[in-house]
């Protein structure tokens, strides 16, 4: 009797476990199909079989111009992936794909699918909702999507090379997005530049034209606030749409941003430099005069003048009319090593310290001998960046002192300033090239108002070593209003060609330039014309757009 007891007991325990062990697996199966129903209504994958964990995407943060306005976000993309080993027919599965994603490879897609050693493969990046939704709309085995963020340019070219570009994977490569990635990543309130759009659109607008125009190769400009440093204003000639950036092959042209990360040979707009620097270690006095009708001859290298002057010369005229004989005999009178001293001071033997990866670093000549001094004294043998060649030139404007230029928009920072002349030697030679553009070789820069002051240079190019007697670098470095100055402009033109009426020197195609930019930002800028040539000798000024036909 207790044995049949015994049995009874044992099977009701049995029947009990038996129960608890079906109610846990129902419980578990209610638990995925749960999820799969949360899965199929949310349209996070097309099917099961992916299950791949990523971090949340980056959101870069905004940058905007010293108005506010934007220039690069970031917005939101999906990226669509596969795991080849859920898939029956990565071919097919391919082949489906292409008929909602036109651009997709489809032959290699299809060989990505067939690899069924992969658990992950990236098939299409950046796809827009849209494109989302229509390949989750075919509910293929083994896709799953990936939300991230992609940076987005709305103005196009506009700054192109001073932003540049970030990476699918939300990565600076280029630019500022590259220079001040760490700032970027950490998103928040948008990073602010000192780029005016309205100046940048002018300045890069009038540089294409010129490149069209005189039929340049390529070209480069600076807009400068001289007090501050802040660049209003940088282009470089080709282009650059950041949004297609990462399509270019890596030896592109266009990616090279020619206003900081290319060096030239600028010719004479250095003669300024050389004739300030002499006049403020006292070697030269305004008042003296130069011989300056027969060609040099050093160590079997000839220095002539383009535009021969027929006598003495003062270093207003040598400026003027652009003497190299002159501004030789200048730096003769300076001496080589206060020369050096001189020029390293202007900050023209280092890289330009503006925040933009790749600035680059000077070619100096080795060695700075007599023939080296002679040469560089007007801008030839020595090739530099636009960039440091604009920071070390507003030392005209800034009554002698040079400022560390930037593109960051700061209203605490600190200008740092250095003083590299005096400021009586800024102001006399800042009015040398002022009648440089009256009556000198500036003469096709002058926008009537505007009061510029400036200097021609033309450098024949260096081409495998050798220089070119057919090409040259054409620059026009400015400064306006001469008479308070507040801004620098400069432009320089790579090969440029002479035209039926027009020569290939920089007063026929660099000066002209510079001259329509200063005419289309100075009211931009709040530069109030003041009309104090009227009675000067001569035809009456026009604006320089007025003259771009007659060219």
């Amino acid at each position: 009797m207790q044995a049949i007891r015994d049995s009874a007991a044992t099977m009701q325990g049995g029947g009990m476990r038996s129960r608890l062990v079906s109610i846990s697996l129902l419980l578990v199966f209610a638990v995925i199909a749960a999820k799969g129903a949360a899965v199929a209504l949310s349209g996070e994958r097309a099917t099961g079989g992916v299950a791949t964990v990523f971090e949340a995407p980056i959101k870069r943060a905004d940058i905007v111009d010293r108005n506010g306005d934007l220039l690069a976000t970031s917005v939101t993309v999906y990226s669509l992936f596969a795991d080849p080993r859920a898939m029956m027919d990565g071919d097919l599965v391919a082949q489906e794909l292409a008929s909602v994603l036109p651009g997709l490879d489809v032959e290699r897609i299809a060989m990505r699918l067939s690899n069924k050693e992969r658990a992950f493969v990236w098939i299409e990046r950046g796809l827009t909702p849209r494109e989302r939704q229509a390949v989750f709309d075919l509910g293929l085995e083994g896709l799953g999507f990936r939300e991230e963020s992609r940076r987005a340019y709305p103005r196009g070219t506009l700054a192109g090379h001073v932003l540049g570009y970030a990476g699918a994977d939300g990565q600076g490569l280029d630019g500022v997005e590259y220079a001040l990635d760490d700032r970027l990543v950490k998103g928040g309130d948008p990073l602010a530049l000192t780029i005016d759009s309205n100046v940048q659109f002018s300045l890069e607008a009038e540089l294409a034209a010129a490149v069209g125009e005189y039929d340049a190769e390529a070209g480069a400009g600076i807009v400068m606030a001289a007090q501050s440093g802040e660049v209003l204003g940088l282009a470089s000639w080709p282009p650059l749409d950041p949004n297609r950036a990462t399509e270019l092959k890596r030896d592109d042209p266009t990616l090279l941003n020619r206003a900081t990360g290319a060096v030239f040979e600028l010719g004479s707009v250095f003669k300024p430099l050389t004739v300030a620097g002499a006049i403020d270690a006292g070697a030269v006095r305004p008042s003296d005069k130069f011989d300056v009708r027969d060609p040099l001859i050093i160590r079997g290298m000839e220095i002539s003048d383009t535009h021969p002057i027929a006598a003495r010369a003062t270093p207003a005229e040598i400026v003027s009319e652009s003497s190299n004989i002159g501004t030789v005999k200048v730096a003769w009178q300076m001496g080589m090593r206060r020369q050096q001293e001189f020029m390293s001071s202007l900050g023209l033997f280092e890289r330009s310290p503006i925040e933009l990866s790749g600035s680059a670093a000077p070619l100096l000549p080795k060695p700075f001998d007599d023939l080296s001094s002679a040469t560089a004294s007007y801008g030839h043998g020595i090739a530099v960046s636009p960039m440091a060649f604009t920071a070390a030139f507003a030392a005209f404007a800034n009554a002698g002192e040079t400022v560390t230029p930037t593109l960051v928009l700061d209203p605490d920072r600190k200008v740092r300033r250095k003083r590299v002349l005096s400021a009586p030697t800024a102001a006399l030679v800042t009015q040398m090239m002022r009648s440089a553009v009256l009556s000198g070789t500036g003469t096709r820069a002058e926008v009537a108002g505007y009061r510029i002051a400036g200097k021609t240079g033309t450098a024949e190019k260096p081409i495998d070593g050798v220089y070119s007697a057919t090409e040259n670098i054409c620059s026009f470095a400015a400064l306006f209003p001469a008479d308070s100055p507040e801004y620098v402009v400069l432009i320089v033109l790579d090969s440029p060609k002479a035209g039926a009426d027009r020569g290939r020197t920089a007063s026929w195609n660099a000066a002209p330039t510079a001259g329509r930019v200063i005419e289309r930002i100075a009211p931009m800028l709040g530069v109030e014309p003041r009309f104090e040539d009227l009675t000067r000798s001569g035809p009456p000024v026009r604006s320089v757009s007025e003259r771009r036909s007659s060219l």
